[in-house]
């Protein structure tokens, strides 16, 4: 019934060249047992369907998916978004009464949220802010040493209400930070686009990251990670920054790790933060001893290269951790369908399977014209997971590729091992309460049957083609 209403209720309107569906609020989807559906055609949005049915496993089966929860892996520590500037300013443009509605559905763990439990934010201004600004900036030619004029005012305008209006929806969400850029006066060019730390400033800037982190906790806002620079190979957007592996391993092992330490903060260090193309960045900057004794793992973005390089660094480092901080999801141009079973594949099957505690996707909302974002550098093309207008709220493919995995494996869920003979792409977890997860999307043109197998039992369904299916059982 929920299916047929939320068929009956649906409009879809072209604005900029995109087929842009907006759909009401999320209702009666609990955690319990059960199928959860997305189809490309929009009839099921994240959609209940019966429960599983199990009877004793048949001595032969096709399309066979066996979940082995006897065999475990990493710990997931979460699934969500980058909460921009950009972002943050949008949801406080909302009505009040709308906001809140919508953080509920996009934050609550109860049976009409979505559970989002991971977030990105921003050091300062991202491309997706609509100016560029550290927390130091001081006219050109001048410097500031002692940070006399290091201050979040920025912040405080939206992002920072945003985080405590998301905190009193969910306390215990954790949130990465990432500097786009240092402070100009700090780098080689003095320009907040492209340059480098200079290295006389190492100190002054692991002291600058260290205010922010105290800043933020004396707002109530806990930063659980940090990653010292964002994208460190690209110089290309506004603002930006390029750091090498071996400045980076200077600069967390002789300077922000120790400064960290001694300010007793417990925020853990994610090196590179950047993409699959190139693991050797991490592995040369682990292989610094120091380096590695203050970095908790590295992150990466999938732009370019393949996500198995992620299970290229945990196998030259297993004992550190790995996490997927950024990747944009798109609808198609021109395509009605709701194209969500390939980057459920590439990313919330793909970053977990190759060892990522967490999937965060890149941003959570954006303008009809894809902003704000900076001039000359920021990114035009950057759709949101939603779309927001005022008060009217369109949700696209990224957010049914993140909510398919955020509303049912929360924090504390460890992946679990799951075999198939063929290539249906898939992931399983169990959760802290003892539940069985299984994610699988079939990227293929042909509906299949499914087959699910655990504890020697067998539960068979149909998966629609370019279909996501989230079971819990």
């Amino acid at each position: 019934m929920f299916a047929s209403k939320f068929r009956r209720s649906l409009a879809c309107l072209f604005a900029s060249s995109l087929l842009l569906c907006i759909a009401p609020p999320l209702h009666a989807r609990g955690t319990e047992k059960g199928v959860w559906l997305t189809t490309p055609d929009r009839a099921n949005l994240l959609a209940r369907k019966d429960a599983l049915r199990w009877k004793k496993a048949a001595a032969e089966a096709a399309d066979v998916i066996t979940v082995d929860d006897s065999k475990r892996y990493q710990t997931m520590d979460g699934f969500g978004h980058a909460l921009t500037g950009g972002s943050a300013q949008l949801l406080m443009k909302m009505s009040p009464a709308k906001r809140s509605a919508l953080l509920q559905e996009l934050f609550s763990t109860g049976p009409d949220g979505i559970g989002t439990s991971y977030l990105r934010v921003s050091v300062g201004a991202s491309d997706m802010n609509d100016h560029v600004y550290t927390y130091d900036d001081v006219p050109a030619g001048d410097t500031d040493p002692a940070l006399q004029h290091f201050s979040l005012v920025e912040d405080e305008k939206d992002v920072i209400p945003m985080l405590r209006e998301i905190l009193a929806i969910q306390p215990g969400i954790r949130i990465m930070a990432t500097p786009w850029t240092a402070p100009s006066w700090m780098k080689t060019n003095g320009l907040p686009k492209g340059g480098n730390l200079q290295p006389q400033y190492y100190d002054v800037y692991a002291q600058y990251l260290v205010r922010y982190l105290q800043a933020m906790a004396q707002r109530g806002i806990s930063v659980a990670t940090l990653s010292p620079q964002n994208e460190p190979e690209n110089a290309k957007n506004t603002p930006s920054m390029l750091v090498t592996s071996e400045q980076e391993a200077d600069f967390i092992g002789g300077h922000l790790g120790p400064a960290i330490a001694k300010a007793g903060l417990k925020t853990k260090l994610i090196d590179f933060d950047h993409n699959c193309d190139h693991p050797d960045y991490s592995i040369d900057l682990l292989k610094n001893p120091v380096a590695n004794r203050y970095t908790d793992g590295s992150g990466f973005h999938l732009y370019l290269g393949k996500i198995d390089a992620m299970t290229t660094v945990h196998d030259a480092f297993p004992q550190k951790n790995l996490y997927f901080t950024e990747q944009m999801v798109v609808p198609t141009r021109n395509d009605p369908a709701l194209l969500v079973a390939e980057p459920t594949a590439r990313l919330m099957v793909g970053a977990p399977e190759n060892w990522s505690r967490n999937v965060l996707l890149w941003n959570l909302a954006a303008d009809p014209e894809n902003g704000p974002h900076t001039p000359d550098g920021g990114c035009p093309v950057c759709v949101g997971a939603m779309t927001l207008d005022g008060d009217t709220v369109t949700r696209h493919v990224a957010y049914y590729t993140a909510a398919h995995l955020s509303k049912f494996v929360p924090p504390g869920s460890v992946r679990v091992d799951s075999a198939a003979p063929d290539a249906l792409p898939h992931v399983a977890f169990v959760t802290p309460s003892g539940s069985h997860v299984l994610l699988v999307s079939n990227t293929t043109a042909a509906e299949r049957h499914v087959t699910i197998r655990s504890h020697g039992k067998d539960a068979e369904a149909n998966l629609p083609a370019g279909a996501v299916a989230t079971y819990v059982w």
